[in-house]
């Protein structure tokens, strides 16, 4: 790295108040704490984000086929692969892989604006 050039996250530290994910992640509107070790080192961290669930009138059922992954339905259906979080945060998985690992499979897909704050399409 150049000298004299701080890498993203300690660029970041600097600036009170600045977040450390860009606009279209899932952890933008995440609220950030600050753990203080009992030596004074202070460790900052994501909180938990908590959705609430979303209802039929914001989702739209999908049918995964074969070959389908997560990022390429995003593609599919938000244009973005790096959106495949939003299809993960509607359905009730621990790994996203499962949304289609099997074929056949129904899952909830978000309409747009579905998701509150912190979770909002193209937020």
């Amino acid at each position: 790295m150049a000298e004299g050039i701080q890498p993203y996250g300690s660029a970041l530290d600097a600036i009170p108040g600045a977040h450390p994910y860009p606009r279209d992640s899932r952890y933008h509107d995440a609220e950030i704490g600050v753990h203080t070790a009992p030596d004074g080192t202070e460790v900052r961290y994501t909180k938990r984000r908590l959705l609430p669930p979303l209802d039929a009138q914001e989702t739209d059922e999908y049918v995964v086929g074969g070959g389908e992954r997560p990022d390429l339905l995003a593609q599919r259906l938000f244009g973005d692969p790096r959106q495949w979080w939003q299809i993960a945060d509607a359905n009730p998985v621990l790994d996203p892989e499962e949304l289609t690992a099997e074929p056949g499979r129904v899952i909830d897909v978000p309409l747009p604006g579905g998701f509150p704050q912190g979770g909002r399409r193209g937020a």
